[in-house]
């Protein structure tokens, strides 16, 4: 069940896109050095909005580089970097993984599994057609978010695209992620 990542990418400012980078160095309980999103609280302008005590389960965005080709293959093109994760992950189903899984990143680095990326309208300013793309129904009707998961930081390290991503269960019984 391990993966690779391929791509990692931070940016200071806030903007829907993030910068690819040879390396981002993660910071237990805070996120990515170097990222807006870096904090303990929530920093995701909306939320702060709301309430800015809140904690932050948003640190560290994961994206399956297989929902890249799956958009390429629509004629949507999107790189690395440009839906706004921190790491872009092949070879792992991100999306069927529960609540409290644990990701190794390289050597060093551990995050845990908050949670799904709650797909908005800033998907849709980005490109055309995309937020459609990533939102589907299950059998039942129910909507399916494909944008990506949501992590904290549980252990410090350097995390760099080729790096191993080692997949650890949470004990059972396993809840399903949902938007966070």
């Amino acid at each position: 069940m391990n993966g690779k990542v391929i791509a990692v990418a931070a940016l200071a400012a806030h903007a829907f896109s993030k910068a690819s980078r040879e390396r981002v160095r993660l910071l237990e309980g805070l996120g990515v050095e170097g990222d807006a999103h870096l904090g303990r609280t929530v920093q995701h302008r909306s939320r702060v909005a709301r309430d800015p005590s809140q904690p932050n389960l948003r640190q560290v965005h994961l994206l399956h580089a297989e929902l890249l080709d799956a958009l390429a293959e629509r004629g949507l093109g999107v790189g690395v970097g440009e839906m706004g994760e921190n790491v872009t992950t092949r070879g792992v189903a991100l999306l069927d993984l529960p609540t409290g899984t644990r990701l190794r990143l390289g050597e060093d680095a551990i995050v845990e599994l908050t949670g799904l990326r709650n797909p908005c309208a800033q998907i849709e300013r980005f490109r055309k057609g995309l937020l459609a793309a990533v939102l589907d129904r299950d059998a039942e009707g129910r909507l399916v978010r494909k944008a990506g998961v949501m992590a904290v930081v549980v252990r410090s390290g350097e995390v760099r695209p080729g790096d191993v991503v080692e997949v650890t269960l949470p004990p059972p019984p396993h809840h399903p992620l949902v938007p966070v």
